[in-house]
């Protein structure tokens, strides 16, 4: 599966262990930065991450910062990409299944690697139930249906 990354400053350490875990798993991973700890603004990473699942570069995004708030609120700002913050499985397999997540986001000072990986995998591995749902989903990017 082609995944992108992206995180803010807080979040390099969790970044690079999920983007080396990923690619041992036989990913396709983009890291889409940043590449050092100098601070940045979240929601540039975010647009970024955002755009790439949007336009099917990626299949899939993960999303990354501190607490995993900011950057989500900035994915989600595009209408084609619903990002779930997520802190263990069962809300990961949820976002798939019942809403269609084509991203999740997770707080690097909240959640430590091993709950992310097992995140990660809880949203990679669950497919989207669709039936009743799609409709929902359908509503998110337009709302007046």
């Amino acid at each position: 599966m082609r995944i992108a990354l992206a995180s803010d400053h807080a979040a390099i350490e969790l970044k690079a262990a999920l983007r080396d875990w990923l690619i041992e798993q036989g990913h396709e991973v983009a890291d889409l930065g940043p590449e050092t700890t100098d601070s940045v603004d979240y929601p540039d990473f975010g647009y970024k991450l955002a755009g790439v699942v949007a336009d099917g570069t990626a299949t899939r995004g993960i999303a990354l910062c501190g607490s995993g708030i900011g950057i989500s609120m900035s994915v989600n700002r595009n209408p084609d990409v619903r990002c779930a913050l997520v802190s263990e499985p069962l809300s990961a397999a949820l976002a798939r299944e019942h809403n269609d997540a084509n991203c999740i986001a997770m707080g690097a000072r909240l959640t430590g690697v091993d709950m992310a990986k097992a995140c990660v995998t809880a949203f990679l591995d669950t497919e989207f139930a669709g039936g009743r749902h799609q409709r929902r989903v359908d509503k998110l990017s337009n709302p007046s249906l």
